[in-house]
């Protein structure tokens, strides 16, 4: 494995980062609403699970998933209905005030798990990481070289999603938030919704 292959890896994984999905609509809404530690947070949650995945793929768990149909499907589902479950509270919830600060170590908690759940109920990222992973790199890595590219995976979306975080953080992007909170909320709950249901009814 040589620098071009991590370079070609890293530029695919922030073009697919800047794309719209559930994992970056978690990062924003989440950012907005609740502020800049749990955006981090919860960006944390979401690069940790999506380096598992990518570990996972580099494993052959594609071909587990090509074996047993029924547990790709069985976690496709209870994903896409974790992120049904997200759209209706957002759907519920906005026109509701933004919550008051009852503590920073437990809504960090609570951000790092919902970050990491959103990425763990979506089986597709192992499908994409191992795409990804054959045309880039060769086949005959060692444990060694594996290992380098889950950790470099976890470091750009860690530093990706903090960055986006500290940049949402800002008063003006929060001032702009509380403002259209209503339309913002209710927009994402039926991105999230939409999302949810295309994970169900697709292959």
């Amino acid at each position: 494995m040589e620098a071009g292959h991590l370079i070609a890896f890293n530029l695919t994984l922030l073009a697919a980062l800047a794309s719209p999905g559930p994992a970056l609509l978690l990062a924003l809404k989440t950012t907005l609403n609740e502020g800049r530690l749990a955006g981090i947070m919860t960006g944390l949650g979401l690069g940790t699970m999506a380096a598992l995945w990518t570990g996972m793929a580099l494993l052959g768990l594609e071909g587990v998933f090509a074996l047993f149909p029924w547990a790709y499907v069985t976690l496709k589902i209870a994903g896409a209905l974790y992120l049904l479950h997200l759209a209706w509270t957002m759907w519920r919830d906005a026109r509701a005030p933004l919550p008051a600060a009852t503590g920073a170590a437990p809504r960090s908690a609570r951000a790092f798990l919902a970050g990491f759940t959103v990425n763990l109920g979506n089986p597709k990222s192992v499908l994409f990481a191992a795409s990804v992973l054959v045309v880039i790199f060769p086949r005959d890595m060692s444990l060694a070289g594996k290992s380098l590219i889950v950790l470099n995976h976890m470091a750009v979306e860690w530093v990706a999603y903090t960055g986006f975080a500290l940049a949402l953080s800002t008063p003006p992007a929060r001032a702009g938030y509380l403002a259209l909170k209503p339309h913002v909320d209710r927009a994402a709950a039926l991105l999230l919704g939409a999302l949810g249901l295309r994970l169900i009814f697709t292959k």
